[in-house]
């Protein structure tokens, strides 16, 4: 089984990328985890992509598809989930010559249906602990005291990055680079639609259900 995930950000990707990879033994392949690697270890790419990883920006299209590259021919996987890649045509396209050189074939593309207001609702409830890191949602785990973390008593606060403005932003990003992907993959007869709202096990089971 050869798998990619799409979806916006906040749709549960990485999630259900993890349940897949551990159920159905597939490598989970997260390019935010190679990035971080690379830059760890300190690669010739990891020290291209290190300004933009901390900078919190997008890595150049060429970059992450050499990461991927480098990936696929150090360690090629037999069976795998992609987890945010690819994130527009010209990585599909890059992904796809990967895929022929290492003579692999991709079963579906399964693309996480999330309206964009419950994006919205999911990020920018989130609030996070500056001390231990601990997150909250002030619908789904609210802490005990309003504004107060359950594990340290530290005052909670909003990453800039779940902002609702930011995340109304990230979503525009989002539909401007993937618009063409799933026309694309439609073509292919590739593509499962599946709802991504609803409980992570209930999402997991219209995944598998897409699948079979």
């Amino acid at each position: 089984m050869r798998l990619i995930l799409l979806g916006p950000p906040g749709s549960g990707k990485g999630t259900q990328a993890k349940l897949l990879g551990e159920r159905l033994r597939l490598e989970h392949i997260s390019t935010g985890d190679i990035l971080r690697e690379a830059v760890r270890k300190g690669t010739p790419l990891g020290r291209q992509a290190e300004p933009y990883v901390k900078g919190g920006l997008l890595v150049p299209d060429t970059l992450v598809n050499d990461l991927i590259h480098e990936r696929f021919r150090d360690d090629r996987p037999e069976r795998f989930v992609m987890d945010g890649y690819p994130r527009t045509l010209a990585q599909a396209h890059a992904f796809d010559q990967v895929l022929r050189q290492e003579f692999l074939d991709l079963n579906a593309v399964i693309f996480l249906v999330v309206a964009d207001d419950e994006i919205v609702r999911r990020l920018s409830g989130r609030w996070t602990c500056p001390n231990c890191k601990a997150t909250f949602h002030i619908t789904s785990k609210p802490p005990r005291t309003p504004g107060v973390c359950d594990e340290c008593g530290t005052s909670l606060v909003q990453r800039e990055d779940d902002r609702e403005e930011t995340v109304r932003k990230r979503l525009s990003v989002y539909h401007q680079n993937t618009a063409e992907l799933i026309p694309y993959y439609r073509g292919r007869g590739l593509l499962r639609e599946v709802a991504g709202e609803g409980d992570i096990e209930q999402v997991y089971v219209n995944v598998i259900r897409a699948l079979s």
